[in-house]
C-alpha cells in the first residue's frame, strides 16, 4: 500500500507539467464550452418554466419537469460548483466569475466556498480537519471514534439524498464549530441571516412566484418545481458521495499530514477521491465530477479539460504504483452504501 509519507518528487514534476500544459492552452474553445453550457441551461430552464405554466396538460407537466430538472442539475454541477471554484476566472468575465456567481441552491455561494473550497479541498479526508468526511452525520473511517448515533446513518443517508440542498445549507452554517469554540456566535448568526435571506428567495421563486404566474396550473407547476429540485438533490448527492466514499478511498490522520510536502498533498488528493466512469453526457451532467481524482488534484482547472487530463493522471499513477480508484456508477454507488453501513457499526 502507498503511504502518504512518500515524497514523490517525480510525481510533483509530472503533475505540475500537466497543470502547466492546461493553463498554457486555455482559450477560446474553453470559453465557448462554458458559454454554451450556460446558454443550454438557460434555454432548458426557460422551456421548462413555460411548459409548467400550462402543466394542467400532462404532457406539458412531464416535459416541463424534465427540462427544469436537467437545467437545475446543469446549474448546480457543471456551472455553480465549477464556477465557484474559480475555474473560469481566467476569462476575466464578471458574469462567469467565482466572486460574482450566485447559484440556484439554498446555501449562499460564499458560505459554500468557505466549507468546500477552503476547508475540504485543503484537508481532504483528514479526520478532524475535513468536515466533509461524513458531513458531521456519518462515520466513514475507522479513524473516527464510534458513537451510538452512527447506527442509524443508513437511515440518515436515505433522508439526506432528496433533501441534499437543505443538508448542505445547514452543514455550511458550521454548528459543530460553534459548539467547540471554533466559530463565534456572531459569525454563526451572520451566516444564519444570509441563509434565511437566500432560502426565502429560492423558496419564493419556485414555490410562490412561478406557481402564481401559472394561474390554473399553479398546483402542477408547484409539484413540477418540487420534483425538479428533488431530482437535482438526488443526483448531486449520488455523484458527490460516489466520488468521496467508495471502497478504495483512504482517510488520514493529523499525523499523516505533519510537515506534508507538495508531493504528499498530491498523493492525498489522489488517494482520497474516486472516479466514476461514463460517457460525455454523463460527465457534463455530473459537473465532470466523475473525474473526482483530477478535480481534487486540479480543482481550479476548467472542468471540460478533466477528460483530457484523466488518462495522463491514471498512467502516472500506474507508473508510480499509486492506486487509482475508479468504476461505473452502479459499482461506486453500491460500494458507498456498503461503506456507510459497515462503519455504522463499532470497530470496522
Amino acid at each position: 500500500m502507498n503511504t502518504i509519507n512518500d515524497s514523490r518528487e517525480g510525481l510533483v514534476r509530472e503533475l505540475d507539467r500537466i497543470r502547466a500544459d492546461i493553463i498554457a492552452s486555455r482559450g477560446a474553445e474553453d470559453a465557448h464550452y462554458i458559454r454554451t453550457v450556460i446558454a443550454t441551461q438557460r434555454g432548458l430552464e426557460t422551456g421548462g418554466r413555460i411548459a409548467l405554466a400550462v402543466s394542467l396538460l400532462p404532457p406539458a407537466w412531464v416535459a416541463g419537469t424534465a427540462m427544469l430538472s436537467v437545467a437545475k442539475i446543469l446549474e448546480n454541477m457543471e456551472l455553480g460548483h465549477n464556477i465557484l471554484h474559480g475555474q473560469w476566472d481566467w476569462m476575466g468575465d464578471p458574469a462567469v466569475h467565482s466572486a460574482t456567481w450566485e447559484w440556484d441552491f439554498l446555501t449562499p455561494a460564499k458560505a459554500w466556498q468557505h466549507t468546500h473550497n477552503h476547508l475540504h479541498h485543503t484537508w481532504t479526508n483528514v479526520v478532524g480537519r475535513d468536515r466533509d468526511l461524513g458531513y458531521i452525520l456519518f462515520r466513514m473511517s475507522s479513524e473516527q471514534p464510534w458513537r451510538p448515533s452512527y447506527l442509524a446513518q443508513g437511515f440518515y443517508n436515505l433522508l439526506l439524498a432528496p433533501l441534499f440542498e437543505w443538508g448542505i445549507a445547514l452543514y455550511d452554517l458550521e454548528p459543530d464549530a460553534v459548539a467547540t469554540g471554533g466559530k463565534s456566535w456572531r459569525a454563526f448568526l451572520d451566516d444564519v441571516t444570509g441563509l434565511v435571506g437566500k432560502a426565502a428567495r429560492q423558496l419564493a421563486k419556485d414555490y410562490v412566484l412561478f406557481p402564481l404566474l401559472s394561474g390554473p396550473s399553479a398546483l402542477p407547476c408547484l409539484a413540477g418545481n418540487l420534483t425538479a429540485n428533488t431530482v437535482r438533490n438526488l443526483w448531486s448527492h449520488t455523484i458527490i458521495f460516489c466520488g468521496h466514499f467508495p471502497d478504495g478511498v483512504q482517510a488520514f490522520t493529523a499525523e499523516h499530514i505533519e510537515d506534508e510536502t507538495r508531493g504528499q498533498w498530491y498523493l492525498r488528493q489522489i488517494q482520497g477521491s474516486a472516479n466514476i466512469e461514463g460517457g460525455f453526457l454523463f460527465h457534463v451532467l455530473s459537473g465532470n465530477l466523475g473525474h473526482q481524482i483530477e478535480h481534487h488534484v486540479f480543482p481550479d482547472l476548467p472542468s471540460n479539460r478533466y477528460a483530457e487530463i484523466a488518462p495522463r493522471v491514471r498512467a502516472l499513477c500506474e507508473r508510480h504504483g499509486i492506486a487509482y480508484a475508479t468504476g461505473p456508477l452502479w459499482r461506486q454507488y453500491a460500494s458507498t452504501w456498503t461503506r456507510i453501513l459497515r462503519f455504522a457499526l463499532p470497530g470496522s
